[in-house]
């Protein structure tokens, strides 16, 4: 009983909520943002032809949060890189992926068990991210829940949010691929953790803000290096927004995002869009068919 008490949940959240998150936790971060920027098409080519480039893009990966975060609450976009420390942990990752002789680097990082650790290791700042981010908003807007839920939305997927700006950098444009538009599980759970922290803020739900930090961190380390061991796109809140989402707005909440997303991958590489790409695969299983039904009659006449 002695233990238990010694170890109570609340005495091990408020010691989690003070780990300090840089270096470690903040190269970790860095690590994954920028190998999820490496696994982009052409960003292998981009860093070789237009290093420049490569590296803002880099850093809005890393710092795209941030900076989407000062924008809400207009304060300078650039202030978050008067932090000289971060900027250059991050662009030494940068380098290293990128330029690390015979990718070296990038072999270890992206290694699973090592990425896993890396992947939780990410969702602690992301968590810590969005607490701050509320907080923040708090000390300027008192009573502005919506200000405070945005805040800490965008400073939990403010990169995704941004993905067109960065895509833009590396002359891609795909509007299609807004994240507004087919929110991944990382922006949807920013969205709720947003909003829960925001109630926490304002004294409407009765608990101590490092509990929700070490419960909510929990649940998003758990869920992100399930889904990244299984290589799975799926969303843990697909089943709660099934049953919700066609009482709340007749149709679920984000339901073609997989369709359309598995579309576009494959109809932009063939210059057509989603239309296109639906019309043509009518016509080719017709043509498969009858193609089968053709040599399954001339083996019967052979």
């Amino acid at each position: 009983m002695d233990l238990l008490s010694a170890l109570s949940l609340g005495e091990l959240a408020l010691s989690f909520s003070r780990v300090p998150l840089f270096p470690v936790f903040d190269l970790s971060y860095f690590i994954v943002s920028i190998l999820y920027l490496k696994y982009e098409p052409g960003a292998v080519e981009l860093s070789r032809r237009h290093p420049v480039a490569s590296w803002l893009c880099a850093m809005l990966h890393c710092f795209g949060s941030y900076i989407l975060a000062d924008l809400l609450l207009g304060e300078p976009l650039i202030d978050y890189f008067s932090n000289n420390s971060s900027v250059l942990l991050a662009s030494a990752v940068w380098y290293l992926i990128f330029f690390c002789p015979l990718d070296l680097f990038y072999k270890c990082v992206s290694f699973l068990p090592v990425k896993l650790i890396f992947v939780a290791m990410k969702e602690v700042v992301r968590v810590r991210k969005i607490a701050v981010g509320i907080h923040h908003a708090h000390h300027h807007y008192h009573h502005g829940w919506f200000i405070m839920i945005a805040t800490g939305w965008v400073k939990g997927s403010g990169v995704a949010l941004m993905s067109n700006l960065e895509q833009l950098l590396r002359g891609v444009w795909k509007p299609e691929t807004n994240e507004f538009l087919h929110m991944s599980f990382p922006t949807k759970a920013s969205l709720y953790g947003a909003i829960l922290f925001t109630l926490q803020q304002t004294r409407w739900l009765p608990v101590s803000k490092a509990s929700l930090i070490f419960i909510f961190t929990m649940f998003m380390v758990s869920c992100k290096v399930f889904l990244t061991a299984t290589h799975s796109h799926n969303s843990p809140f697909d089943v709660l927004e099934g049953y919700i989402c066609p009482v709340l707005f007749g149709a679920a909440w984000g339901g073609d995002h997989h369709h359309d997303s598995h579309s576009a991958s494959h109809g932009g590489s063939h210059g057509g869009g989603p239309g296109a790409q639906h019309s043509v695969l009518p016509a080719k299983s017709k043509e498969e068919l009858s193609e089968g039904s053709r040599k399954k009659k001339t083996k019967k006449a052979d």
